[in-house]
């Protein structure tokens, strides 16, 4: 009867230690386990994206537009593809335009 205990609790050592170690793995990798009355399930874990990120910003363009040398600039139109931004130069009112993408290229 004990070397039955025994080898039961070897045997639960043993499984605990490689689930704890495969768990962490998982975990590195986006995949999370998860345990429940339907036994053991992988569960990919979606990559978290901020809000409005990958897009262009009104404050964002301002800055862009600032940096190529528009005085006062003002977003005048934005779209799902680009926005719009008009201000001053030196000959006179000027616009430019930019992707709606993250980090606003210039179109």
């Amino acid at each position: 009867m004990k070397k039955i205990l025994a080898s039961a609790g070897i045997a639960l050592a043993i499984a605990a230690g490689g689930t704890a170690g495969f768990a962490g793995i998982a975990n590195a990798q986006g995949v999370e386990l998860r345990v429940g009355p339907d036994g053991i399930r992988p569960v990919i874990r979606e990559p978290r994206r901020e809000r409005g990120r990958d897009r262009c910003g009104e404050r964002e363009a301002r800055a862009a537009a600032r940096d190529s040398g528009l005085r006062d600039p003002e977003v005048v139109r934005v779209t799902d593809r680009r926005v719009v931004v008009e201000g001053m130069t030196r000959r006179g009112p000027q616009r430019i335009t930019f992707a709606n993408r993250n980090g606003c290229p210039e179109i």
